[in-house]
């Protein structure tokens, strides 16, 4: 899980002397509005596709006036890294680079999406509880203690920040179709159910969005 297990080297970083032309069209051909620029192995930084437009399409990217942005990753740099960087800098590329700092290709928002929905969290079959609760009360050792009492196991868990700074959401994946055992012994410890999605309601609704996400990058 590290971003140089999802390089990709499909597109030819862009150089000083391509023309913003140039650049747009490999923009428009691979669903990307960023680029990395780069000499030889050194990397030069990061242009976008407002920037270009911003400036005479047939020079070369080279003569414009940019302070650019340098944002990377490095190979060994876990996806989680990848996807804060990203989401971060607004990025739908993000440059790859060894120890050396030299440029070794990049990470794609759909390469990373891809491989996340490749995960067992996605794929496996189970279903959703998410629980509203203090964040001093969080203890994974107990919620997973109270799903393994129905016999069933969490497939995978991630925590979001709530409006309220003292509350946390749960999210919990389960490897059971049918959940509501489970919710009733959550109640039963007065843990708030916020909300729960069966196995079939939770497919189709992460298709949905998958499929808009795809067909938003790819505008």
């Amino acid at each position: 899980m590290v971003a140089g297990t999802i390089l990709s080297n499909d597109i030819i970083p862009l150089r000083t002397s391509d023309t913003g032309e140039e650049a747009l069209a490999i923009m428009n051909e691979f669903g990307v509005r960023h680029l990395p620029i780069v000499n030889n192995k050194q990397l030069l930084g990061v242009i976008s596709e407002d920037e270009i437009l911003d400036y005479n399409v047939e020079e070369a990217i080279g003569s414009y006036r940019l302070s650019l942005t340098k944002p990377f990753v490095k190979e060994n740099d876990h996806l989680f890294e990848v996807m804060k960087v990203m989401a971060t800098q607004r990025l739908t590329v993000i440059p790859t680079v060894n120890y050396e700092e030299e440029y070794i290709g990049f990470v794609t928002q759909e390469d990373l999406l891809q491989y996340f929905a490749a995960t067992a969290a996605f794929t496996e079959p189970g279903s959703i509880i998410v629980l509203e609760l203090q964040r001093r009360d969080y203890s994974m050792v107990e919620i997973a203690r109270i799903v393994e009492s129905e016999n069933a196991n969490i497939i995978s868990c991630f925590i979001t920040t709530n409006s309220d700074a003292f509350l946390i959401d749960v999210t919990i994946k389960i490897n059971k179709p049918e959940i509501q055992h489970i919710i009733a012994t959550f109640e039963r410890f007065n843990y708030k159910i916020k909300a729960s999605f069966l196995e079939a309601q939770f497919t189709d609704t992460l298709k949905e969005r998958y499929d808009l996400l795809m067909t938003y990058l790819n505008i």
